[in-house]
């Protein structure tokens, strides 16, 4: 299964990065965002992003300068341009520092999510061929040094996951394939529902708290108040998926003032 990804958004209209920061949470993906190329570069010095989405006129350092310090001291990370300006000159600049994609003001969210979605697919199969490479080079050494024994190589994936299937009652929750079937049949879930389902099947006839959802699917701590207003959607979703009758739950339970919890 792979890792929740981290996004930063950088545009110098504070609109956009709303706009594009609801688009990618609702996607499942944990998003920051920065105003200017300087913030932007704090930002990844603390906290490593998979990805960046980049708007190219930026008071300050433009879009072109910034991807070209990222790809200078982050070279893995995934560049997006997004842009209302844009020229041939931008663009070849953009490929040339290695932008995965180059899009333009007003893009689809459906071209966004696709954008992003392919270019972290890259990113992992970098990163899993980088990882391949490593656990090669170590087998060879020890071979070289005469012991001839070999480790077996565990499964590569970005993150470690102790389950494959999560099973509750007639719910399958399969975390490598990121599928969900009940009572046999398949079920389509937004890898946010997906994620929201997952944090409950883990504690099965447990009551979590919407704070507690919160952090587990979207990597955020706030209070409870706030939590309830973004869990209460992903919870209706779900449950106009998973319940033969959603006014009436079977499965996915409210405990009033307390939280959710998935049941048998």
């Amino acid at each position: 299964m792979e890792k929740q990804a981290r996004i930063l958004v950088v545009d110098d209209e504070p609109s956009v990065c709303v706009a594009l920061k609801a688009v990618l949470v609702r996607e499942g993906y944990e998003v920051l965002t920065a105003h200017s190329g300087a913030e932007a570069l704090q930002i990844i010095a603390r906290t490593p992003v998979d990805l960046a989405l980049l708007d190219l006129n930026m008071p300050g350092m433009d879009g072109l300068q910034l991807m070209s310090e990222i790809r200078h001291r982050w070279p893995e990370t995934v560049l997006i341009i997004l842009t209302g300006y844009g020229t041939l000159e931008s663009a070849l600049g953009a490929l040339r520092y290695g932008a995965h994609d180059y899009l333009l003001k007003p893009s689809s969210p459906a071209d966004i999510k696709a954008s992003v979605r392919q270019g972290l697919g890259k990113r992992w199969d970098k990163l899993r061929h980088k990882q391949l490479l490593t656990r090669i080079e170590a087998d060879v050494r020890a071979l070289a040094e005469g012991n001839g024994e070999i480790e077996p190589m565990p499964p590569i994936v970005n993150q470690t996951e102790p389950e494959q299937v999560l099973q509750v009652g007639e719910l399958l929750i399969d975390l490598y394939k990121h599928t969900v079937t009940l009572a046999e049949q398949l079920v389509n879930l937004t890898p946010t529902e997906f994620n929201t389902l997952v944090a409950l099947a883990r504690k099965p006839g447990r009551v979590q708290s919407c704070a507690e959802l919160v952090k587990a699917v979207q990597g955020y701590e706030c209070d409870e108040r706030e939590a309830r207003g973004v869990i209460k959607t992903h919870i209706s979703h779900l449950r106009q998926k998973l319940e033969p009758d959603p006014a009436n739950p079977r499965y996915v339970i409210n405990v009033r003032g307390v939280g959710y919890m998935l049941t048998v």
